[in-house]
């Protein structure tokens, strides 16, 4: 598998030797004419990634951009005499100044070598600047200079972790509005609409510049809520826009198509009439504003084919192909137009010119089968109707095919010999594919649409392959290709608003709100009635508007390399029916043979594993990748296979190595232990990837930027006093200020784990579960049972008979004694889809996916417990039938996979499952709480050795009682709990409940499969396909829970359940005292600030207080503890030297008990002890906390915000002086 790879490089590498030393023998004769002048280096010096789109606001941009040019050239003439043997800062550099000129390919290349040299690109550098003036910098602008090229490249996945490694590494990174930016238009292409609006508003709240004006962001919230269907939201926030009185014209048209075109698709005013009335009002507005937008002149058409205003439609959507490139919609519409005057051979001319302009127009398609049908070609529908099958957009599957089914049944009936002399009204479809295009359309064709129709002479109208569309130019702001690529580019005016610069970044996925296709009864139908409702819905578009000419090229062009696992594994099957029949146990285990060796996982954990799995993973994952998109990957920069044709660079960046284009982390950074970073770093730097290379480098400096000097990312270590920690960072704050991540300092930013190596066989795949049957109430106390349930080997543990044993009285957690002591307690209401237990169908159930759909509302105890009761009493109408079902589906294989087709063809039952009900309440709960206290230490809601008794304040559902009542199908989707806490579920029954649980090392598999089905790992709800799972070599543990029954489930355990009967179940998460559950919660709260997602677990807050409350034996748990102490007793004392230094006052706030600990209004990352607070809300006494980067961004000296402290100094000196580690337990204890 490797030999034909290294055969290619060497082969490069040759090449490129012979290369490097033509350019070194020409370099030597040049080498005059290249050097830099004083005033030319002070010029360059600062000159970053940060300066994209901006290098234009410059003092003489043009003579920049010369400069640049000549920088670049020397640069590379050093490197060639060198041989290549530089200083790692040199790439990264000459990576910027080809950035700023545009050179894509040659800024990718210099950017990728700088990676492969430099394995702490992430760290923080203080570095010398003009006049020995000092401040703190980081390696951020690289990461966004290559989050840049991504983008460029429309490789999505890889920018959008780019830029939030950039974001984590420095959050006050001065493009850090642009970043929020660029992601909220990523986010929005990827369908993540929460993680969009998101970042559109923290752009709009940040004071800086950027690419959009804050009327735009604004205008790309309001079009967020349309596409989620918010509508009554999105029309308001179109309504506040218009309220603006400086409203640039451009954005103004587009606010007045929009709602235009709401009030056409949506009931938002009165009856049809009325809401037509608006549309046109509104479509005709925007026109006044912007008399060219072929868009609007299409919408206007639409409305005026809907009232029946037939020549009037006919003129708008003439002016729509006047104004704009050729639209598949538009000649669509037109055909329907003509079907519905009975104008056959029009009609299917303009669908012959849709679908010819998107081979992938599934409307066209559908409408042109029915021309066909109703003319009796009945052999050219079918053919019309399988390619609108075929379509991506194509939403009614399976009505197409049950059409096509009936229609070839019709052929099959009739004789031979009437197919051959029946009378064709219109040409065959091979026909009237070579009909001549009317000029109208040939007219409107551009360069784009011509180098698009490329394919077409050869393409086979009746085995079309599945294209992507070649979507229509949609001015509700969508981005072509040349505009995407063009965000941030230098422009005259780049901060004004203007036809000439607005940027189309939007999408009108609403438009498919326009009705449905309906197929015809029989062979026959009424032309009018069929036309009437074909609407076209290919105008359900992304908001990047890509032509695929772009987007193939530029995708080719990123073609990562496979990993060892994927070749490894490629050539394993795993058989997922087989396993996903079966579930395994280990039953009636004796309590008394546990303890804590004690494993039947699969996987390969090692117990305590002091390893930062998520933080020092793996740097190198899998790369998924198509011919014609940039798939989701795990890692944040992938290993390109080859340099592609179009990104071959001339410069001797990329010749200076054959691995120009690798991504390397040293062996030394997978192997970094936590123990490892609590003594001082040696600080000193590597050339070339390592020491081992320093001897041969030389050392070349053009003396554009001094080297940068690492400082030692602890210059003190864990068991220095404060008074040492705090004279080591005396003076820092005047330098800059370091930020707040607990781990940064000594791994990379977090990142999802690579799946396990070597891969589980598939008879491993299926594990049995952990299975504990306790007798009596000794056996619940005996510690062994502890242990082995926080055993990190076992992700997960049932205890089987535990209310028993215990004797819990768990009638008081039933229904009937719910609405007894609190009827009107608010549910959270889960409206979901009844599907099979082990699967997961889209709504029209021709198909598995991953999104698992479930709307939110709320009711009452009372109500729902109604709803319980019907359901319930529906079902013994039923049962019979349902017995006879499930007795087949035990005996019968082939009858349970008849069932499963048969369900997946029918429409799917609505169910409602009742989550989140809230029993903190000790008055109103108190029987209920008092009766848990009978519970083991070690899973109960409050005790001393639990980490969430902590935390001060009550978390609701995590150190507090929730529960969920349920009926067959309800579904808790799959997810790990918050902050990867431990879990206890105790089902009350008096149904079972099916579990599946995956092991927590397994989990960036799954943040992968999410990745590709446009899913957010943390944020979505999602429904694993087993099979996917079994051919990822994933194993999952499937098992009953019972009433009774008490699941464990361990940090980090990935898990999903389904009810099988009529139940309620108790949950509450617990935090053992391990460092196994500390390391995994610190990792995870890395990880969601790094995806910019609140943190339930305050870590920094109970890290403070789990200092001044326990005493820790556990060396490891103990150095992670007090590294984190070091970090904000450092952090704190250096914010508040630099804000003493500048004049700001900090003011004595305090803090009272059970206060909740504070976070960010705006970015939602926790705030200790200095809280940033507006002078407004200081005044009132609301105190709405801002962090320092948030705080900054709104006001850059911070003039409009006081400065509260919550700590003393002194009272943190003491906690930090005062936790030692502990002396062990004896083993008896």
């Amino acid at each position: 598998m490797q030999m034909p790879v290294k055969f290619d490089i060497l082969r490069i590498s040759g090449n490129e030797e012979k290369k490097m030393a033509a350019e070194k023998a020409r370099g030597e004769g040049e080498e005059g004419s290249f050097s830099l002048t004083v005033e030319e280096k002070k010029a360059l010096c600062g000159l970053d990634s940060s300066f994209f789109g901006f290098l234009s606001l410059c003092k003489d941009g043009v003579k920049m951009k010369t400069l640049l040019n000549k920088a670049i050239h020397c640069y590379e003439s050093l490197i060639v005499k060198a041989e290549g043997k530089v200083e790692s800062d040199f790439f990264c550099q000459l990576g910027h100044f080809n950035l700023l000129l545009e050179d894509y390919s040659k800024a990718l290349s210099s950017y990728q070598r700088y990676y492969s040299l430099q394995t702490d690109y992430w760290k923080l550098w203080l570095v010398c600047k003009l006049r020995f003036q000092q401040k703190r910098d980081t390696n951020a602008a690289f990461l966004y200079g290559l989050g840049l090229v991504y983008f460029y490249y429309n490789a999505f996945q890889w920018a959008i972790r780019a830029f939030q490694e950039v974001l984590y590494v420095d959050p006050n990174f001065c493009r850090a509005k642009e970043i929020h930016l660029r992601l909220g238009f990523m986010f929005k292409v990827n369908t993540d609409y929460e993680s969009s609006l998101k970042h559109f508003q923290l752009a709009l709240r940040d004071s800086n510049v950027c690419t959009l004006s804050s009327v735009e962001i604004q205008f790309h919230i309001a079009h967020l809520f349309e596409i989620q269907r918010k509508y009554h939201s999105a029309k308001a926030a179109y309504e506040q826009l218009l309220q603006i009185e400086s409203l640039p014209s451009q954005v103004k048209a587009t606010v007045l198509q929009q709602l235009g075109w709401m009030h056409h698709n949506m009931d938002l005013v009165g009856d049809n009439t009325t809401k037509e009335r608006y549309a046109i009002q509104y479509l005709q507005k925007s026109l006044e504003e912007d008399p060219n937008s072929g868009q609007s002149w299409y919408f206007l058409g639409r409305c005026y084919s809907c009232i029946g205003k037939v020549q009037d439609a006919f003129v708008s959507y003439r002016q729509s192909i006047d104004k704009s490139e050729a639209s598949a919609d538009t000649w669509c519409s037109i055909g329907v137009l003509y079907q519905q005057q009975n104008q056959p051979m029009d009609a299917l001319q303009a669908y012959i010119c849709a679908v010819q302009l998107d081979h992938g127009h599934a409307a066209a398609w559908m409408d042109l089968g029915i021309l066909y049908e109703s003319c009796n070609q009945t052999q050219d529908a079918i053919k019309c109707y399988l390619n609108a099958t075929r379509s991506k957009s194509c939403s009614n599957t399976s009505v197409l095919i049950s059409r096509i089914k009936f229609l070839q049944a019709q052929l099959c009936n009739l004789p031979q010999s009437s197919l051959q002399n029946k009378t064709k009204l219109l040409p065959s479809i091979e026909e009237a594919w070579s009909l001549p295009i009317p000029a109208e359309l040939t007219s409107r064709q551009g360069a784009m649409n011509t180098a698009q129709q490329n394919v077409s002479d050869s393409w086979n109208s009746v085995h079309t392959a599945s294209h992507h569309p070649v979507q229509q130019q949609v001015y509700t702001q969508c981005f072509t290709t040349q505009k995407l690529q063009g965000l941030g580019k230098d422009q005259q005016r780049p901060f004004q608003t203007g036809s000439t610069r607005y940027i189309h970044a939007a999408c009108v996925d609403n438009q498919n709100q326009n009705g449905n296709h309906t197929l015809p009864q029989n062979s026959k139908g009424d032309t009018q009635n069929h036309s009437s409702l074909h609407i076209p819905t290919s105008e359900e578009q992304k908001i990047f508007n890509f032509t695929k000419e772009s987007k193939d090229s530029r995708s080719k062009s990123l073609s990562p390399k496979t990993s060892r696992q994927d070749r490894d594994t490629s050539n394993i099957y795993v058989n997922a029916k087989e396993h996903s029949k079966n579930i395994h146990e280990i039953t009636s285990v004796p309590i008394s043979s546990l303890n804590n060796e004690d494993s039947v996982s699969p996987n390969l954990i090692i117990v305590d594993n002091p390893q930062l799995s998520v933080l020092v993973g793996e740097a190198m994952d899998s790369v998924d990748h198509d011919s014609r998109t940039c798939d989701k990957v795990n890692n944040v920069h992938p290993t390109l296979h080859k340099k592609p044709d179009n990104l071959t660079a001339s410069s001797p960046s990329s010749a200076s190595s054959t691995e120009t284009l690798s991504l390397k982390v040293t062996e030394q950074m997978h192997t970094h232990i936590v123990t490892s970073f609590i003594s001082p770093n040696s600080g000193l730097d590597t050339i070339n990837g390592g020491p081992e290379n320093s001897e041969s480098s030389i050392s070349v400096s053009v003396g554009l930027r001094p080297r940068p000097q690492i400082i030692p990312s602890m210059s003190v270590s864990i068991y220095s006093s404060s008074t040492e920690v705090l004279k080591a960072c005396r003076n820092l704050g005047k330098n800059g200020l370091s930020n707040g991540h607990i781990l940064l300092d000594i791994c990379p930013p977090p990142r999802p784990p690579t799946s396990p190596y070597p891969p589980l066989p598939k008879e491993k795949l299926n594990p049995p579960t952990p299975s504990i049957y306790l007798e009596n109430k000794r056996d619940a106390f005996f510690p062994p049972l502890h242990q082995f349930c926080i055993n990190p080997k076992n992700p997960v543990t049932v205890i089987r008979g535990l209310a028993g044993a215990l004797k819990l009285d768990l009638g008081l957690f039933s229904t009937k004694t719910l609405v007894e002591a609190n009827n009107e307690h608010i549910v959270e209401v889960r409206t979901q889809f009844l599907q099979p237990a082990d699967e997961n169908w889209d709504p029209s159930g021709t198909k598995k996916i991953w999104r698992y759909e479930n709307k939110s509302s709320h009711t009452t105890i009372a109500k729902y417990a109604q709803y319980q009761a019907c359901s319930f009493q529906e079902s013994l109408r039923e049962e019979n039938e349902r017995k006879t079902q499930v007795k087949d589906y035990s005996d019968n294989e082939s009858t349970c996979s008849d069932i499963s087709r048969r369900r997946q063809k029918v429409p799917f039952k609505t169910i409602k499952c009742g989550i989140n009900i809230d029993l903190s309440d000790n008055k109103k709960w108190k029987l209920q709480l008092h009766e848990l206290t009978k519970l083991p230490a070690f899973v109960r809601v409050v005790s001393a050795g639990n980490l969430l008794s902590h935390v001060g304040y009550t978390i609701l559902g995590m150190n507090s009682v929730q529960l969920c009542m349920k009926v067959p199908g309800s579904r808790i989707p799959g997810h790990q709990e918050n902050n990867n806490f431990c879990s206890v579920n105790i089902n009350i029954g008096p149904g079972d409940c099916e579990w599946f649980v995956v092991p927590e090392d397994y989990w960036g598999v799954l943040n992968d499969f999410c990745e590709k089905n446009n899913l957010n790992f943390l944020m979505s709800s999602w429904w694993p396909n087993l099979e996917d799972l079994y051919e990822a070599n994933v194993p999952v543990y499937r098992f009953i829970q019972r009433p009774g029954d008490l699941v464990w489930i361990n940090a980090g355990t990935v898990h999903w359940v389904q009810a099988i009967g009529w139940c309620n179940n108790i949950t509450w998460n617990v935090g053992p005292l391990t460092a196994f559950q500390y390391k995994l919660a610190v990792e995870r709260y890395e990880w969601n600030k790094l995806q910019s997602i609140k943190s339930v677990v305050p870590m920094v807050h109970l890290s403070w207080n789990m200092a001044r409350n326990i005493k820790v034996s556990d060396p490891k748990l103990f150095e992670m503890i007090k590294y984190c102490l070091l970090k904000i007793l450092k952090q704190c004392q250096t914010l508040r030297e630099a804000l003493v230094a500048a004049g700001k006052e900090v003011l004595w706030h305090g803090r009272i008990n059970d206060e909740p600990a504070p976070y960010c209004s705006i970015c939602e990352v926790e705030v200790f002890n200095l809280l940033f607070v507006t002078n407004e809300s200081n005044s009132q006494k609301t105190y709405i906390v801002h962090c320092q980067n948030c705080a900054r961004k709104t006001s850059g000296n911070l003039e409009n915000f006081v400065v509260l402290e919550q700590y003393k100094m002194e009272d943190l000196i003491q906690v930090y002086d005062q936790f030692t580690l502990a002396p062990s337990l004896s083993s008896s204890s």
